[in-house]
């Protein structure tokens, strides 16, 4: 499928900047994936549009302060994205600009030495702490990595080091925030549970390859990488017993759900997985385990839109977007959710 298949227009007005003064305050549109039919709800009703006994997954992965700012030896800025540790001392990072970070390049943050001492071949960077830790210069310098889409993206402020985060985040690693999450409160959660609802959580640690732009002409030319994960036995049995038993699973985020997917084997059980969610959803993918999917509104030619096109169908979405946009829901990472049926 060529990838323009997978645009849209959007404002810039509808990106939300800020999140709401809550996290339940956003709005909820509820796509009928049967009857195609539309739904304005808010997302504090989200209890009530669910099914006693269905089975809620999270994604439980922390974000790290991942975006460091450094400067080169002549005293220019660079910026750095860690996303991946490779031992004790070094991490990839994505680097920003590339040619002030070629290997043997030496870099400083508040007096603290880093150097360049690998490339991918895809861009990232290998990089060494000479001073410490890179996880020690993230816990005193790292910034919440906020997508570049929000303007105050180059200062976030205190809050968002607390809004950028579920409130059950756990496990450190995500690089981008699971969004979907992003509007649950305690109390919000405890009315699903009081509703008759099982919740289970994973852990699949946002990678960059999530945030990055598609550039090939076609959906099947994209090669998406594949993110760390954890299911725990205890999580794969309650998802396959609910299945047994004919109850919803409800994947609350894109993650959860190339989580569940990555570990379906081909009669539909999910095994406990320890390693890399591989698979890449697309159009025609044929899902084994994840009956409703919990969502935010996500970018135009990305992998996220193309996903939910996989679950819910691309005219059905790309009509669901267009609504949304009359209607002034707000768009992306601190934006709005869409709950798919």
């Amino acid at each position: 499928m060529d990838l323009v298949e997978f645009d849209y227009a959007l404002p810039r007005t509808a990106i939300a900047q800020t999140p709401e003064a809550s996290r339940d305050a956003s709005r909820l549109l509820v796509i009928d994936r049967t009857r195609g039919a539309l739904d304005d709800r808010a997302f504090s009703e989200l209890p009530d549009l669910l099914r006693r006994g269905d089975c809620m997954v999270v994604n439980n992965s922390r974000v790290i302060p991942a975006r460091v700012l450094a400067r080169d030896r002549g005293g220019r800025p660079v910026e750095l994205l860690f996303f991946a540790r490779a031992d004790a001392r070094c991490w990839r990072a994505l680097v920003r600009p590339g040619r002030r970070c070629r290997v043997g390049a030496e870099l400083s943050v508040a007096g603290t030495r880093l150097s360049i001492v690998g490339a991918d071949p895809d861009g990232p960077r290998l990089v060494e702490c000479l001073d410490g830790t890179i996880e020690d210069l993230m816990g005193t310098h790292g910034l919440p990595p906020l997508p570049p889409y929000i303007e105050r993206f180059a200062a976030p402020t205190a809050d968002d080091r607390e809004r950028y985060q579920t409130v059950y985040a756990g496990p450190p690693g995500s690089v981008a925030a699971p969004t979907a999450g992003l509007h649950f409160t305690r109390a919000v959660l405890d009315r699903v549970r009081a509703r008759g609802l099982e919740i289970h959580e994973l852990t699949l640690h946002v990678g960059p390859g999530t945030f990055r732009p598609m550039r090939a002409a076609t959906v099947e030319g994209h090669r998406l990488p594949p993110e760390r994960v954890s299911i725990p036995p205890a999580v794969a049995d309650a998802v396959n017993r609910a299945r047994v038993e004919g109850r919803r699973v409800l994947a609350v985020g894109t993650t959860t759900t190339r989580a569940l997917e990555s570990a379906a084997q081909a009669d539909g059980r999910v095994r406990p997985l320890e390693g890399d969610a591989g698979v890449y959803i697309t159009p025609g993918f044929r899902f084994r385990v994840v009956d409703a999917l919990l969502t935010n509104f996500h970018l135009p030619r990305s992998s996220l839109l193309v996903l939910v096109a996989a679950f819910a169908g691309r005219e059905l979405i790309l009509k669901a977007y267009a609504h949304a946009v009359r209607a002034g829901y707000r768009f992306y990472s601190y934006g709005d959710a869409c709950l798919l049926l």
